[in-house]
């Protein structure tokens, strides 16, 4: 009976126990449900700067003034006096080509010449002989010592002789014609230097065969380039270039020079779009900007890779906040302005007239805010930004000088923090210092 009592005694302690310690959490849970979460931020101060607004691009290095030399007649190369690398002036021979079918319909059309030049002049004798025997015939009809009949043969021989004149005068002239075409093509057989520069590119040998751009593209025999006058040549993305300009500054690193910077100034800007990926999803539409080296340096190679920042606009002295801060959110309005507005339409109302929508129904879609710190607190601040650089952005309305904004984490900024949420300001990370606001 003792033992039964015992058992029963340890079940009501057991259970009692149990039961006591669900009641705890039970209210543990209550209790810590209505505590409002504290958010950890960092801060920084909104102050004036001066911000630049960087468009960036890459690209290559290429020579400003280059030349791509191609024959414009067929034949055999027989002397190449320059390779790779050379330096050349302008007038200097670059290639001569095998010209022996040229020489000889030179030699040909040089006789032709000759043979119709000497029937010009048989036929000019033959046309001065006939004109003074049909002025003899003329004078003659006039004192009725010749016939009619004899006066038409005159005419007829001087109109058939004046005939033949003409004609051995364009044989002259087209003879002449043929003969400065051979000689322009012969010509085109030895090709010089069109300016000062050096062979970057050299793509034929001696006694190799080219083609003349005649008919066809032509071969590519050479490329003569200044090295003197370099430029970087980019591609810019269509949204960025419309805030390119000509005469914009620029930074531009060259892969091969590590960290080293050469200053450059935008001289053209390509009308004409270049596609990649067009009809897919990876399309992507780029369009050719030139920038003008100013700094030059030996080792420059046409061909280098280059990443370019291109100084679109600069502001000083603007009110700005680290970029980070600034965030997009739905149905942002001023709480003031809604407040104001709730108590007109509750007056208007009050008179029978038609109830007005306050700020926060009438401005719907995303906003630029940015959380200004007001104790321990956020106030969420519609913005409206203006130019941006890597770091801060330029805020033209919604914000005073001096104030203070959450600049950190991005996911309080972007996710967690509305308007009026508690937040512990971390004033250092390094020292793992905070303070409680």
């Amino acid at each position: 009976m003792a033992k039964s009592n015992n058992k029963a005694k340890k079940k009501i302690i057991i259970f009692g126990g149990l039961g006591l310690l669900v009641i705890i959490l039970i209210a543990i849970a209550l209790v810590g449900g209505g505590k409002e979460e504290i958010i950890l931020v960092q801060t920084e101060k909104a102050e004036k700067r001066d911000i630049t607004q960087i468009v960036t691009a890459t690209g290559q290095i290429d020579p400003e003034f280059k030349v791509v030399i191609t024959p414009e007649v067929t034949g055999e190369i027989i002397e190449l006096p320059v390779k790779e690398g050379d330096k050349v002036n302008k007038g200097d021979l670059l290639i001569r080509i095998k010209g022996d079918q040229y020489q000889a319909q030179k030699e040909r059309l040089e006789a032709s010449l000759k043979s119709s030049e000497a029937t010009l002049r048989i036929r000019e004798a033959e046309l001065r002989r006939l004109t003074l025997e049909f002025d003899r015939v003329k004078e003659l009809h006039k004192k009725t010592l010749v016939s009619d009949s004899e006066l038409e043969t005159a005419e007829s021989n001087f109109l058939s002789a004046q005939a033949s004149f003409e004609q051995a005068q364009a044989n002259v002239l087209q003879s002449k014609a043929q003969l400065r075409e051979v000689l322009e093509t012969l010509y085109k057989t030895t090709i010089y230097a069109p300016m000062n520069g050096t062979i970057t590119q050299l793509n034929v040998e001696l006694s190799e065969r080219v083609l003349g751009s005649g008919f066809s593209q032509g071969t590519n025999i050479m490329t003569v380039a200044d090295l003197n006058n370099m430029e970087a040549v980019v591609e810019v993305d269509e949204n960025d270039v419309v805030q390119v300009s000509l005469g914009d500054t620029a930074t531009i690193k060259v892969d091969a020079f590590g960290d080293k910077e050469f200053k450059g100034v935008i001289t053209e800007i390509g009308n004409s779009a270049q596609q990649v990926g067009f009809g897919t999803q990876e399309q992507v539409v780029n369009f050719q900007v030139k920038i003008k080296l100013l700094d030059m340096d030996d080792n420059l190679r046409p061909g280098m890779s280059c990443n370019a920042d291109i100084e679109t606009e600069t502001v000083f002295a603007v009110l700005s906040v680290p970029i980070q801060s600034v965030t997009a959110r739905e149905n942002v309005g001023d709480s003031d302005k809604n407040q104001n507005n709730n108590d007109e339409n509750a007056q208007e109302n009050e008179e029978g007239k038609p109830e007005k929508k306050n700020d926060k129904e009438a401005s719907k879609g995303p906003k630029e805010v940015v959380f200004q710190v007001e104790g321990g607190t956020v106030k969420m601040v519609a913005v409206e930004t203006g130019i941006s650089d890597d770091n801060f952005i330029e805020i033209k309305e919604g914000l005073e000088d001096s104030v203070e904004v959450v600049s950190g984490s991005y996911r309080a900024i972007s996710r967690e923090l509305e308007d009026g949420s508690k937040i512990r300001v971390e004033e250092n990370r390094k020292k793992g210092k905070t303070r409680d606001e």
